[in-house]
């Protein structure tokens, strides 16, 4: 998990809100957002959802992981954001 995550340290972008799993679209490229004993992070690459799981929106690769909220990616930007503005 380490080497797909950003740090809590880099930047912070409130202004964009997060929204629940169960409402992500499929076949969009979307940021994630994954809660671990670290504690709340926002995947650093685009993933889209697909019929069996969640693939790197760039390389197609196959992500083993169970994000808990996501947003619509913001192309150039690689950010981490509280999930504390989520509905």
């Amino acid at each position: 998990m380490i080497q797909i995550k950003a740090r809590n340290d880099h930047f912070v972008d409130r202004g964009r809100m997060w929204n629940l799993i169960a409402s992500a679209p499929f076949g969009r490229s979307l940021e994630l957002a994954v809660i671990d004993e670290e504690g709340l992070h926002a995947l650093i690459f685009p993933c889209e959802k697909g019929r069996e799981g969640w693939r790197d929106a760039i390389t197609g690769v196959r992500v083993d992981i169970r994000p808990t909220h996501w947003r619509d990616w913001k192309p150039g930007t690689a950010q981490v954001s509280s999930l504390q503005d989520s509905p």
